[in-house]
């Protein structure tokens, strides 16, 4: 049975979906041969894996917090069928079914800005005007400033991942918060550099009661990544990805921390385990 809800000391953390979306199986795990990936996550015909686009909705005693906001809405078409997303009833729905509604968010964060982690930032006014407004009204979206910058002005490998619609209308309304480095946002939540994938991706450090939840980000983005060299090709700086599963795995075994992922299409938690000295996806029960 999937966890979608954990008590963390007095936070209540939720995991929430904006839907399904596929990629290509051999980018998603790089240097790692067909044969060995395809025993955790068969690809389709197209040689694709179905993948999760999960968000954390973090309640804690001050503040009612976001972490990702998957696709959104405002894609061309021709994004939707080429990655087949799926979105019933995507994130905001998703949202409504806790009860809340998208201006009662206080903060969204981001671990970087490619499309399938901020594209539900925006959306359209109304159906009737096209302007694109943020769809968390009262929210700060967290991003750190090195991405704000590589988003803004793209290499040509990084063009398509970047669409403007998603970050720039926050500048515009007055909604972000750029910060740099490692950065307590909320009492108990902290923005954790973790570069690798991108140079300044960041996860998210939640802490309550004693206990942690430990957002993955594209760093690990599903428990199929668990292993070392399992890391995707879309990382800019895979050696520096290496290191900090390493150096996260550790804290995260050492510590007994819950780990939650990005794209794991069947588990928003889990933990880190040790078998025969090397570091293992344990589902939590």
């Amino acid at each position: 049975m999937i966890i979608e809800k954990i008590s963390l000391g007095n936070f209540t953390v939720h995991g929430l979906r904006d839907g399904f979306f596929h990629l290509d199986g051999g980018a998603m795990f790089g240097v790692v041969p067909r044969v060995m990936w395809q025993k955790l996550m068969p690809p389709d015909e197209q040689n694709r894996i179905k993948l999760g686009l999960n968000s954390l909705l973090v309640e804690t005693p001050e503040k009612l917090i976001l972490i990702e906001t998957g696709v959104g809405t405002n894609l061309k078409k021709e994004y939707y069928d080429f990655y087949s997303i799926e979105r019933k009833p995507g994130l905001t729905g998703a949202i409504q079914n806790l009860g809340y509604k998208p201006e009662d968010i206080d903060i969204v964060i981001n671990t970087h800005l490619h499309f399938d982690h901020c594209g539900g930032n925006t959306v359209r006014k109304t159906k009737e005007v096209e302007e694109i407004v943020p769809t968390y009204t009262n929210a700060e979206y967290i991003i750190q400033q090195g991405e704000w910058d590589a988003a803004v002005n793209p290499t040509p490998r990084d063009k398509a991942s970047y669409l403007k619609q998603n970050f720039m209308p926050l500048q515009k309304a007055g909604n972000v918060r750029l910060v740099i480095g490692n950065t307590q946002v909320a009492e108990g939540v902290e923005v954790v550099m973790a570069e690798g994938h991108t140079l300044h991706h960041q996860c998210v450090k939640i802490t309550s009661g004693g206990k942690t939840i430990f957002f993955m980000g594209d760093m690990v983005p599903t428990s199929s990544h668990i292993g070392l060299p399992y890391i995707m090709s879309y990382d800019l700086y895979p050696i520096k990805t290496l290191e900090n599963k390493q150096k996260f795995y550790e804290l995260a075994f050492e510590g007994d921390w819950i780990i939650a992922f990005n794209h794991d299409p069947d588990h928003y938690f889990g933990k880190i385990g040790k078998v025969n000295n090397k570091y293992v996806f344990q589902a939590l029960s």
